[in-house]
């Protein structure tokens, strides 16, 4: 699938992405998820939204696993060298950042100085569910992909993913269908393309 990334302006401008694939028969028919991304010349911005009725949000702070409280995730790789980040976020801001290239090789990423503000993330519980919002600093993606350039015309790859491991009822969602065979959001082979405009 293909997701155009535009120049910031307001989110009710910005085109959703449906995270509505089922992953590996673990539904749960009143989850509904979508994502948003725009960018300008400093910042990617990301706006992810749930719609789900049992909001599960025990991690707190920066060094929880998100994934197992009701979680909304986006995984993108700058380069087509293998390598993506990966940053997963429950209701609660609770946050992993990670980059690696595979679930057996990954890294957080820890900043001194920076960490509990690194994405400028925000959560709020809204009437139907919850959403998260951050920035991710194009200066920050530059540190690890120097080549990285996020202008009109660049394509990279990615994923959005909905899940919740230990909440009432595990679910997996993505936005671009999976086609590995177990529980794993980890496989760049299914990241689908983002198109900076």
């Amino acid at each position: 699938m293909e997701y155009t990334i535009v120049r910031k302006t307001d989110w009710d401008k910005v085109p959703a992405a449906e995270i509505s694939n089922v992953c590996w028969g673990y539904d749960q028919p009143d989850v509904k998820a979508q994502a948003q991304a725009c960018y300008d010349e400093k910042y990617l911005y990301v706006k992810l939204s749930a719609k789900e009725k049992d909001i599960r949000a025990e991690f707190t702070g920066l060094y929880g696993m998100p994934c197992q409280d009701s979680c909304l995730e986006f995984f993108f790789s700058p380069l087509s060298d293998g390598r993506y980040f990966n940053i997963e976020m429950n209701p609660n801001c609770s946050m992993y950042f990670g980059m690696g290239t595979g679930p057996s090789n990954l890294a957080r990423i820890q900043m001194e100085g920076h960490d509990d503000n690194l994405l400028s993330p925000h959560a709020e519980r809204t009437a139907e569910g919850w959403q998260v919002e951050y920035s991710v600093p194009f200066s920050l993606v530059k540190m690890f992909f120097p080549e990285f350039r996020p202008e009109a015309g660049t394509r990279i790859r990615g994923n959005f993913y909905k899940c919740g491991d230990l909440t009432v009822k595990e679910h997996y969602y993505s936005w671009n269908p999976m086609t590995v065979d177990h529980p794993c959001f980890h496989y760049p082979p299914d990241f689908g393309t983002l198109v900076f405009a």
